[in-house]
């Protein structure tokens, strides 16, 4: 019995391998994989791997190779045919009953393919011919080299079109064909067909098999038409599921364990030519929930890389929105944003791979993107605006399906908003009185404060461009003793060179105190409590958390003051001790009027 490849693929979506493999083989979690004792010969180390975000198990021992249909074959010597039933059984996939029309719709899709195949390769040839020399010249004149448009097959459609069906007739096919295979479009008023692509640079699309199933294709003239167009949807394609160079890009992913998402086929190319060759685009929608389960089986965490524009922002936020009830333990998006007017294609062009690879590595996860998209959509300078864009935060996560990952980001949003606004500051710290002994208090509350001054450092370390902005401001706040002199140390190194990175910053830090006072600074608990401090986070972010930090500061230090002058005019009550009191006094007072500036 044939089985459509949609079921197929469907049930290795849907059926996770390493639940299936755990019933047989006692597998151990090591990172994104797991390893176990090979099932298919005997062996006392393990070699057994198997990877739930690839889709296949692997043993390096004996070579034995497959996905969650062949195991359950090779182990419980089952058939195909019954294998993929009651893997679908569990799925909850259903089966389609083999019958004759069944046959003829495979033999239907198989012509379909020859069909798509033949246009594929006069698409080709055309590019290479007289009609083509300006769409040529075109690719070119956008960087692709030769062998670049040979890799992925570009072609172009002459303005007649009358070629492309002639061609294919003299082959076999009929109208009714090259119609259903989205080549020619049928008017509405009963006139002859057209051809579906006409003046245009050619982009073929491949399933997951590298079958080509449809084209898009970018027009070459001021036409008022749309300047790309996809095939429309067929038997062989459906732009929810299909991906722009998934084919291809499965292998490079599976090298790598990343997978970079961009907008168009340009982008993709570009980014392939440039040597990331694990790049995919939609096809002129919105990533599909189908897409991102798709994305998900060649890498955890793809990224995505979004045109600097109005549209690319948007595209972002759709993403954002639309990966939410998907989201699993370990499975999530993170998020590459150009800067304005920018794509791929031009900053490849501009500043060269290199500078594509490091903005792909400054990635931020999918908790900042949906931050910035709230905390950006309106104003949170009031309490009212405040409590406004906690609730947008909280009605986001709680379209989170999963309960662990919902929790978790629960929590972050709670960190983010306390750090940013200290919303529920005093509530918190009446729980924590009521339920713990006042040394343990006193405790957490230095944690905390230190937690603050190595984050304030943080910020200062990763965000060069803030350091002369607050170098004055820094020796007004209370710092420990040890981070007082270090950030000392660390201004002093910053007027020589205000645009130090990290590397510099460390080389010149050997002495093995000021070593472990930066690493002090840069910890995974800091960057927990304060991830506005990291270097992924927008410098207006930074700014604006930092100046609440900072103002937190200088009231810690002013209330100390005035406890101190306190005592002290309390001890020998004259005028002069009570006046030095009250006008520090004063002075706090005015200091937590302009962090409730800060804070509207």
């Amino acid at each position: 019995m044939a089985f459509p490849n949609r079921l197929l693929e469907d049930i290795r979506a849907r059926v996770a391998l390493a639940n299936v493999v755990g019933k047989r083989v006692k597998l151990t979690r090591k990172g994104r994989e797991h390893s176990g004792l090979c099932p298919f010969h005997n062996e006392k180390t393990p070699s057994f791997t198997v990877s739930e975000d690839k889709g296949f198990y692997h043993c390096f021992g004996c070579g034995a190779h497959g996905d969650v249909i062949s195991f359950v074959m090779n182990t419980e010597g089952l058939s195909f045919p019954e294998t993929v039933e009651r893997l679908a059984a569990e799925a909850g996939v259903e089966v389609p009953v083999e019958t004759a029309e069944a046959r003829a719709e495979a033999q239907r899709r198989a012509n379909l393919y020859d069909v798509v195949e033949a246009a594929c390769t006069w698409f080709e040839a055309q590019l290479r011919g007289p009609t083509g020399q300006t769409a040529l010249n075109y690719l070119r004149d956008r960087g692709l080299r030769d062998e670049t448009i040979e890799q992925f097959r570009l072609g172009f459609a002459p303005d007649s079109g009358a070629g492309l069906t002639i061609m294919l007739k003299a082959k076999g096919a009929t109208e009714e064909q090259i119609l259903e295979a989205g080549l020619m479009r049928q008017p509405d008023d009963g006139r002859m067909p057209y051809p579906f692509f006409r003046n245009r640079v050619m982009f073929p699309i491949a399933d997951r098999r590298g079958r080509i199933i449809a084209f898009g294709g970018r027009l070459m003239s001021d036409a008022k038409a749309a300047k790309y167009v996809n095939s429309p949807d067929t038997p062989l394609f459906d732009k929810g599921r299909n991906l722009y160079n998934f084919n291809a890009a499965r292998q490079a992913s599976f090298d790598t364990g990343q997978l970079v998402v961009a907008e168009g086929y340009m982008d993709v190319i570009a980014l392939s030519q440039a040597g990331i060759t694990a790049s995919v685009a939609p096809l002129g929608t919105a990533l599909t929930e189908d897409q991102i389960r798709a994305l998900w089986q060649l890498a955890a965490e793809p990224v995505l890389c979004f045109d600097g524009d109005t549209a690319g922002q948007r595209a972002a936020g759709r993403a954002a929105e639309r990966v939410l009830p998907l989201l699993q333990p370990g499975k999530s998006l993170r998020f590459a944003l150009l800067s304005p007017g920018e794509d791929p294609d031009s900053l490849i062009g501009r500043q060269g791979a290199k500078a594509m690879g490091q903005l792909l590595e400054a990635a931020q996860p999918l908790s900042e993107v949906l931050w910035r998209l709230e905390a950006g959509a309106a104003p949170a300078d009031t309490p009212e605006r405040r409590a406004d864009l906690q609730a947008r935060l909280t009605k986001r996560v709680n379209e989170i399906v999963e309960p662990t990952v919902r929790e978790h980001y629960r929590n972050a949003i709670r960190d983010r908003l306390q750090v940013t606004f200290q919303v529920g500051r005093n509530r918190r710290r009446g729980v924590v009185a009521r339920g713990n002994s006042g040394a343990h208090i006193r405790n957490r509350i230095q944690q905390q404060n230190r937690r603050e001054q190595q984050a304030i450092l943080a910020v200062l370390i990763n965000h060069p461009p803030l350091r002369d902005v607050f170098d004055e401001t820094l020796v007004d706040i209370a710092f420990d003793p040890d981070l007082e002199l270090f950030r000392q140390k660390l201004q002093f190194l910053f007027a020589g060179n205000a645009h130090l990175d990290l590397a510099a910053i460390r080389a010149h830090f050997s002495n093995p105190s000021d070593e472990a006072l930066l690493d002090g600074v840069l910890d995974k608990q800091v960057m927990i409590l304060a991830p506005f401090a990291g270097p992924k986070t927008g410098l207006e972010d930074a700014k604006r958390a930092l100046e609440h930090l900072i103002g937190r500061r200088i009231q810690e230090r002013l209330r100390l003051e005035v406890a101190e002058l306190g005592r002290s005019a309390n001890a020998s009550a004259d005028e002069a001790g009570l006046a030095r009191a009250f006008a520090a006094k004063l002075d706090a007072i005015e200091s937590d009027r302009q962090l409730e500036n800060i804070d509207e």
